[in-house]
């Protein structure tokens, strides 16, 4: 793809002589016919010795390309690059129609648009929609619905009444729909509750490989739009995720959880059930969340990693504070006890 035509479907500047981009490329490996990207001030230094064809940098830098590199401006460099990758990506090809081997219910309906992979099961009442790509191995039970434009990749399952928007991605072996964790203690065992909602997923969603999404006890698990979650997340039955809102992996949401709009959990974040989580709220990784958060901003818990040996001391004195606290509060008292006598 020649660099004018890049910067065009981008909307963006091009400065500097044009050129055919095959690929993309880290700056520091990137040749002449490839493209790099610098978004942040600390890796400027790494343009002076670049060989990359073409780089995406702001307008502010453009006197520090080298000699015979062309540069494209933006003013967000990072999502600049984002949104070239679109132009790269190499996408699995699937021809439209129903691979011989699927098994389709009568009662189901396919878009004459969509491509259905081989050995998928689709079930009764489950409609998929136009463009729609289903990959090899995926079952989808009943009553499912699948919004236009959107893929689910190999081994995805999803059980019955999960619908899910458009043009969202499902990696593969993610679970949609299975039983949320609800059982009754009873004198003869645990009594199983059977989980009578399903899961509502809205557009633009992109669900990462091996998570699972349980469906509600009575109502559905919901996820708003533009919700982006990482492999390896189980999400939990009634959960509610709010827009634009970003999990990354091995995050544990339990029952009940609402979750605002543009929140962000990084990597570990395990959440109690039955909490509210407000908007514009980023959770630090392997933060452990156990009362509702009000306020928008950033929240930590746990320790800093530190060498075994005080850490060893450090979980001694952990158990010490209570006792400390007792002596404190004692303490407190003498000394206010002393200065009325004074």
């Amino acid at each position: 793809m020649l660099a004018s035509i890049l910067a065009e479907h981008l909307q963006l500047e091009l400065v500097g002589n044009d050129r055919d981009i095959s690929a993309i490329a880290p700056i520091q490996t990137a040749s002449s016919t490839e493209l790099a990207f610098v978004s942040q001030v600390r890796f400027l230094s790494q343009l002076a010795s670049t060989r990359a064809g073409v780089v995406i940098i702001k307008p502010a830098w453009s006197d520090r390309v080298p000699e015979g590199c062309a540069a494209i401006l933006a003013p967000d460099p990072y999502l600049a690059f984002a949104r070239a990758t679109h132009y790269f990506a190499a996408a699995s090809e699937f021809a439209t129609g129903i691979h011989p081997s699927a098994q389709v219910h009568p009662e189901a309906r396919v878009d004459a648009t969509a491509a259905v992979g081989a050995h998928v099961s689709v079930g009764r009442g489950t409609e998929i929609g136009p463009s729609v790509t289903i990959g090899a191995n995926v079952t989808i039970a009943d009553r499912c619905k699948i919004g236009a434009g959107s893929r689910l990749e190999a081994g995805v399952v999803l059980y019955s009444d999960v619908h899910i928007g458009q043009r969202c991605r499902i990696h593969s072996n993610a679970v949609i729909g299975s039983d949320g964790f609800g059982f009754a203690p009873s004198p003869e065992g645990w009594v199983k509750i059977e989980q009578l909602g399903g899961v509502r997923i809205g557009d633009d969603c992109d669900i990462g490989a091996n998570t699972v999404i349980d469906r509600g006890a009575l109502q559905h698990t919901v996820l708003g739009n533009n919700v982006i979650i990482d492999n390896l997340v189980q999400v939990a039955h009634n959960c509610i995720i709010g827009d634009q809102t970003a999990i990354a992996a091995c995050v544990g949401l339990a029952g009940s959880t609402r979750i605002g709009r543009r929140c962000t959990l990084a990597g570990g974040v395990g959440v109690v059930g039955h909490l509210d989580i407000c908007d514009d709220v980023h959770v630090t990784a392997m933060s452990m969340v156990t009362k509702s958060i009000s306020e928008p901003g950033s929240y930590s818990s746990g320790t800093t990693m530190m060498p075994s040996v005080e850490w060893r001391k450090s979980a001694v004195r952990m158990g010490q504070l209570e006792n400390l606290n007792k002596r404190v509060q004692q303490l407190e008292k003498l000394l206010s006890k002393e200065t009325r006598d004074q």
